[in-house]
């Protein structure tokens, strides 16, 4: 059925089995293709001797392979856990060790990283390399050696499908489990808001670990139509690709628009396929989507979400684009809900639904919301009540139309191109350099990332270092993503009585005169 994960594969091979799914770099994979081939990989599974329920963990850039082990997960009733490959080792084997995983896939750009952890991994009985390696299992001989039989072990809506990790307000990620009927919720609604249906050529650029980048290649796969698949993003390439197929729908982050359209000649490519691009996950200034728009000359579709949210929640249409007149007060805003999703503000600390124009916490409540954070029951409690509303952490108001405008976050998260930093990570690491006495991390604006990361250090006394040393002692121990790009040195931080750290008084200088300060 539809809202099964692999129900997806099943209907469509037998409905259009001949017809392209995936294209990348030349190679195009049919539907039958990938029905086969994730028939193999669920025996595969089987004969491993998982359970239904148990988790396998997946570490490569964007390929063919992440679709036959996300698939055959849903064929076996096991949980595909996408580790973001942008992590160092250590934090790779947190989030294998945390899943549980009792199989590991591994892609040839990772095999250092696979050193470097695999004697900390405490759950995984096998490793599986896509490629060739002296110790393990090459992942084309293990396809190879199971039957393209599909098991058809029995699996329900309610049953978790995907388990996709964020970053936590503790510093360590957590797993937020998705189950088959969350991302049923993409394929019969979702698509054709954003103009897709069984002819769309689909782009799929946004590394498969991101909700952005399954839940937008879902989307596609979902209605049935024939997805180009990067291996990462190559501006020059996307380019070429979004003429050469005719591709009608895409999906990218702000900064990814601005290095499209800062490529030479972009604006003189041929993009009347083009239905739609849709966009969010960090903020826009309006000179990128100006430039974006005049670029591309299609539909542009913002929106707003969360994992926990199954991605998005709110758009802002192509009709809401003016950029004159009255109606380009809208930029700023996030759209309005989906007809199926409950939106409401409310003051976080009486639970008080705010009068609109009034800022507050955004709380929503749909089928898609998550189904909780892995073995993390009191994290899921101070997100998602009981009464099946979703904190987001963000903050902001509802216009009189209905529209939502998002000011700031109840939580410190920084997202910086579309990736989600936690500042208490980053300061635990920094506490650990010699020069530093105190430290605040904030993000800051950024044009071309959206925000991007800073930390606010107050020195120890007698002791010199420069910002490039802390930078540099951050990089060394965390995924350089997190790390700060910009150090300032102050003589203290501002804190209220109780020490609790007044972070929203450092950002102030940083963020004064613009409105909206998250996405």
């Amino acid at each position: 059925m539809a809202w099964l994960l692999a129900g997806i594969i099943r209907d469509h091979a037998r409905q259009r089995g001949a017809r392209p799914m995936i294209t990348q770099d030349g190679r195009t994979i049919t539907w039958a293709e990938m029905d086969a081939r994730s028939s193999r990989v669920a025996q595969g599974l089987l004969a491993a001797g998982l359970a239904e329920h148990d988790r396998v963990a997946f570490v490569d850039k964007n390929g063919p392979e992440y679709f036959e082990v996300l698939f055959g997960g849903g064929k076996a009733n096991v949980v595909n856990v996408a580790v973001n490959w942008r992590l160092t080792p250590g934090e790779m084997a947190y989030i294998i060790n945390d899943a549980e995983a009792k199989l590991l896939f591994v892609g040839p750009d990772f095999l250092g990283h696979l050193d470097a952890m695999e004697g900390s991994l405490k759950t995984v009985a096998k490793i599986i390399v896509i490629g060739a390696h002296p110790r393990h299992e090459s992942y084309a001989a293990w396809v190879a050696r199971h039957p393209a039989e599909d098991p058809a072990r029995a699996s329900a809506p309610g049953d978790v499908a995907m388990q996709l990790y964020t970053s936590g307000t503790t510093g360590l990620p957590k797993g937020a489990m998705l189950t088959n009927a969350n991302l049923g919720t993409l394929l019969p609604y979702v698509g054709p808001w954003w103009q897709f249906d069984e002819r769309s050529v689909n782009l799929v650029c946004m590394p498969l670990f991101h909700i952005g980048g399954s839940g937008w290649a879902l989307v596609g796969m979902g209605i049935g139509c024939h997805s180009i698949l990067f291996r990462e993003f190559v501006p020059q390439e996307i380019l070429a690709a979004l003429e050469r197929e005719r591709v009608t729908n895409a999906l990218f982050v702000p900064a990814m628009l601005q290095f499209l359209a800062q490529v030479p000649g972009a604006a003189d490519r041929d993009y009347g396929a083009l239905r739609s691009i849709v966009y969010g996950a960090s903020p826009i200034t309006n000179e990128v989507l100006l430039r974006s728009m005049k670029t591309f000359r299609c539909p542009f579709i913002q929106v707003y979400g969360l994992t926990e949210t199954t991605g998005a929640i709110t758009q802002l249409p192509a009709a809401d684009h003016a950029t004159e007149g009255p109606g380009a007060r809208l930029l700023r805003s996030a759209g309005k809900p989906f007809p199926w999703v409950e939106l409401r503000v409310v003051d976080p600390a009486t639970g008080r639904e705010c009068a609109r124009g009034e800022v507050g916490e955004v709380w929503t409540r749909s089928v898609q919301n998550f189904k909780g954070y892995w073995g993390k029951p009191e994290e899921t409690a101070r997100t998602l009540g009981a009464d099946g509303w979703l904190r987001t952490g963000d903050a902001g108001f509802l216009d009189e139309a209905g529209y939502l405008f998002l000011t700031d976050r109840v939580k410190d998260m920084i997202i910086s191109g579309g990736e989600n930093v936690y500042p208490a990570e980053v300061e635990n690491v920094l506490f650990d350099h010699p020069a530093v006495a105190d430290v605040a991390v904030i993000g800051v604006p950024d044009d071309r990332w959206g925000e991007t990361v800073k930390a606010i250090v107050v020195r120890q006394p007698g002791v010199e270092a420069r910002p490039e040393e802390i930078i540099a002692f951050a990089r060394e121990r965390l995924a350089h993503f997190k790390c700060p790009t910009s150090v300032d040195f102050a003589e203290s931080l501002p804190r209220n009585p109780s020490g609790k750290l007044l972070k929203r008084e450092l950002r102030e200088a940083y963020w004064k005169g613009r409105e909206r300060r998250i996405n």
